[in-house]
């Protein structure tokens, strides 16, 4: 099926696909409330085609890449958590320890655009580790509809501990200079606000359009925090004002870019939510941002 262009998809069809993608639409009410948009000759098929994730093209960092030393999937433990999790362990080419990102996966676990962001870290000179917290109940089942009804199975407290202890493993890994910072989108926003309240050591957290810690948490915060927003983004944003006040009242170290006119989800490949200049600006700011943290 043909795809259609950016342009063509209305923004509603946008909040209400962010909606369907957040579990507040199920998929018929989806579709149904999409075909308010099928106008002008673009059918609901059309609309629905386009916006669903493509992972087929798009992917930046190929899987044999010369700058990378190694992408291989291993499994940790997360006693407090799911137990055994699995994930993918990228390493960039180079001699000696390497400072190391925890990259932590949307609602739907460890799919092919996020992988793509742990060989994307390893290109740029960190050791990554990206774990599927989907682990427990069988791994990525292969499409992002699957995904998110198997994520919602489990409780994001249980996985947040899943996440913490890829940061113990990562900091003691042999090629890990001890040094980790954390990346993650929607879900893995929260996470990261959340690994940046629970761990103090934690060196950065760059939380990209990602719920915030309750204000109460704030004060825990050691980390200096790199905070991406989508403007476009009301649902996420509406927590931002309180969680600032926060922030400044605690004093913490902090950084917020809102990137204009672009969506929830802009920096993943996979959809039309997509927006390459925005997408490209805010993770050479990530990079540059790790580069002087963990460094």
């Amino acid at each position: 099926m043909e795809k259609l262009n950016k342009a063509d998809i209305p923004q509603e069809a946008f909040d209400l696909y962010d909606y369907y993608c957040h579990n507040k639409l199920d998929r018929r009410t989806f579709i149904e409330k999409l075909s308010v948009y099928a106008v002008g000759g673009i059918t609901v098929a059309a609309l629905l085609g386009s916006m669903m994730p493509d992972y087929d093209s798009g992917r930046t960092v190929a899987l044999g890449d010369e700058r990378l030393q190694s992408s291989d999937y291993l499994m940790y433990n997360s006693s407090k958590g799911g137990g055994q999790i699995k994930a993918l362990l990228s390493t960039p080419t180079g001699k000696g320890k390497f400072p190391g990102i925890i990259v932590v996966h949307e609602n739907r676990g460890l799919n092919p655009y996020i992988e793509d962001v742990g060989r994307k870290c390893a290109v740029d000179g960190f050791i990554s580790l990206a774990p599927d917290a989907l682990t427990p109940l069988g791994g990525y089942p292969g499409n992002d509809d699957e995904g998110r009804a198997m994520q919602a199975k489990r409780t994001r407290e249980e996985m947040l501990e899943d996440f913490i202890a890829a940061y113990e493993f990562l900091k003691n890994h042999p090629d890990c200079n001890g040094k980790v910072g954390v990346v993650g989108f929607c879900f893995g926003g929260w996470i990261s606000n959340m690994m940046a309240v629970r761990i103090p050591d934690l060196k950065a957290a760059v939380p990209f359009y990602g719920g915030q810690p309750e204000v109460i948490e704030v004060p825990n915060i050691k980390a200096p925090l790199l905070i991406i927003y989508a403007a476009l983004d009301e649902r996420v944003n509406a927590g931002w004002p309180a969680y600032e006040a926060a922030l400044k009242a605690e004093g913490k170290t902090y950084e917020m870019i809102n990137y204009p006119g672009v969506n929830h989800g802009f920096h993943n490949y996979s959809t039309p939510r997509y927006d390459e200049p925005a997408a490209k600006a805010a993770w050479e700011k990530t990079i540059s941002f790790f580069t002087k943290k963990l460094g």
